[in-house]
């Protein structure tokens, strides 16, 4: 057994923090065989019932470890402690989700009779477990991706390898290890650290029955070109959240919900705020308030419990966001608050006036706690200019007028538009995924565990019907 081993650092200030094991390319294969065999075992598939007692095992497990969960989770991955007890929460809400779904999830009767082609006959329709899943993880959180991967594929009785970013494997490890805990025989969930080649390997596999992909949208796409024939794709990026703010808007209430939206895990989140379009009339108050709201944050080491904003998951992103605020100002933008990094491994949150259409910022996904905030005179100008990018995934419109809203909602390129609330408002049960460069399919623990799921259908022919 090779014991190739690789440090976990904290992304505060490169402490180590953990060691996992290292896969080779052989053993990124012996795991895909192992997960192939096991469900190609059908006679020691788990029933149902079975796998909701392990699920009731798992949340009782997490439940009784969520502050050493909450520590784990957030040294790897840098998100503040506040908000990492919060995913631990979520992630432990979110096996309670796939076991609740499992009470309805169920087929269908399909109509026959009612031709002469069809009579006699009835059909019903009925789900199967696709196979063996290949999830590919993003480090931004850690451990809740791993549960929105791993408890769907295993709910519906896939076989599931997990392969987490590099920079935060041990949450998925984690996992692994509880599931198993908790009683789930071997080769049904498995956790590879690997290269990208060893990576790239489960995704395209031809054992490999679905794929799901949480990250940059050139590596999904570039995954989803080369996957086997017939392997089921599931891809989340991106966006570059719009946000529209009409001069009806509630201000006091909006600041701290843009706020969260925009710096909440220093902007590292695919829906976080990013661009702000404000109606000229109040866009100095707006700006104004967002950036005493952005000065007031507490900047610094996620295991602090009075961090709200902590590091950038490693330094190059610090000096890429460093570069790309660097640009908005070339080209004319007026810093309000921020603009600095703070050390090797921070960035201040920064609040950006105006920058141009052609700068970064204003065009591609920033993933750290950088907000832009721009003028518009009409509704119509804001949309469009929301609507300029290729990317479509959560928007926001703040208005108390409910025909300016439902404009927005219909007219904004979005997978979900929020009215009065930030774009990263999320909860496990609802659709969740972006469209056109952003993803493919839609997540969310119940969506997942259908797409991860094939329908079977029964005809029955018979005299007597």
């Amino acid at each position: 057994k090779n014991m190739s081993t690789i440090e976990v650092t904290s992304p505060f200030d490169g402490k180590v923090v953990g060691t996992v094991p290292f896969s080779t390319y052989e053993e990124v294969e012996s795991a895909i065989d192992l997960a192939h065999n096991t469900f190609l075992d059908t006679a020691n598939w788990l029933p149902k019932y079975k796998r909701i007692e392990i699920l009731e095992n798992v949340m009782k497990i997490m439940s009784s470890r969520v502050e050493e969960l909450t520590i784990l989770c957030a040294s790897e991955g840098g998100k503040p402690y506040i908000d990492s007890k919060v995913e631990i929460h979520r992630a432990i809400n979110g096996i309670k989700i796939a076991i609740e779904h499992l009470g309805v999830y169920e087929g269908k009767e399909v109509a026959m009779g009612h031709t002469v082609s069809s009579a006699n006959r009835m059909a019903y329709t009925f789900k199967e477990p696709i196979g063996v899943v290949a999830a590919i993880s993003a480090f931004n959180h850690p451990f809740n991706l791993a549960v929105h991967q791993v408890i769907p594929a295993l709910a519906v009785g896939c076989p599931v390898i997990i392969r987490p970013a590099t920079q935060t494997p041990m949450s998925a490890i984690e996992l692994v290890k509880i599931l198993e805990e908790a009683g789930l025989p071997k080769g049904w969930a498995q956790a590879v650290v690997c290269d990208r080649k060893g990576g790239e390997l489960l995704a395209t596999s031809t054992k490999t029955n679905f794929l799901t992909f949480i990250g940059s949208g050139p590596v999904g796409w570039y995954l989803n070109s080369k996957v086997s024939p017939g392997t089921r794709v599931a891809l989340e990026h991106g966006g570059v959240a719009p946000v529209i703010v009409e001069a009806d808007a509630d201000i006091e209430d909006m600041i701290p919900a843009l706020a969260k939206g925009g710096f909440y895990h220093a902007g590292q989140v695919c829906v976080s705020v990013q661009r702000i379009y404000v109606q000229e009339s109040i866009c100095d108050e707006v700006a104004t308030k967002l950036t005493a709201a952005a000065k007031k944050l507490i900047v610094g080491d996620q295991l602090d419990p009075k961090t709200e904003v902590g590091p950038l998951i490693n330094h190059d992103e610090v000096n890429r966001v460093e570069e790309w605020v660097n640009d908005a100002v070339s080209k004319g933008a007026t810093i309000l608050t921020g603009g600095k990094r703070i050390g090797a491994s921070c960035y201040e949150p920064t609040v950006i006036l105006n920058p141009t259409d052609d700068a970064i910022v204003s065009q591609k996904e920033v993933f750290g706690p950088v907000v832009c905030i721009y003028s518009y005179k009409t509704l119509d100008e804001a949309i469009s200019r929301a609507n300029s990018l290729e990317v479509s995934f959560q928007a926001a419109v703040f208005t108390k007028n409910i025909d300016t809203a439902l404009k927005a909602v219909k007219r904004l390129n979005a997978t979900a538009v929020m009215v009065n609330d930030h774009t990263a408002f999320r909860v496990d049960w609802m659709p969740f995924g972006g469209a056109r460069v952003s993803g493919l399919g839609m997540g969310g623990i119940p969506h997942s565990m259908e797409e991860m799921s094939n329908e079977k259908m029964i005809v029955i022919k018979s005299p007597v019907l």
